[in-house]
């Protein structure tokens, strides 16, 4: 006689088998923007030191 997938899996699982989620869904972080704030200060960065490249490397 062959067990049921259900009957097969269910034998040494808890009466309460439910996990807690590891990703909570419809989170998000609190502050969604705040990454663009790294962005704008990478590109003046970056910005700057071409700048200073250029003043100085440039007869």
């Amino acid at each position: 006689m062959t067990d049921s997938d259900d009957d097969f899996y269910s034998r040494d699982r808890p009466a309460d088998a439910r996990l807690p989620e590891d990703r909570p869904r419809g989170g998000g972080t609190d502050n969604p923007e705040g990454g663009f704030r790294f962005l704008w200060v990478t590109v003046l960065v970056i910005f700057i030191l071409v700048a200073i490249f250029a003043v100085f490397m440039l007869p």
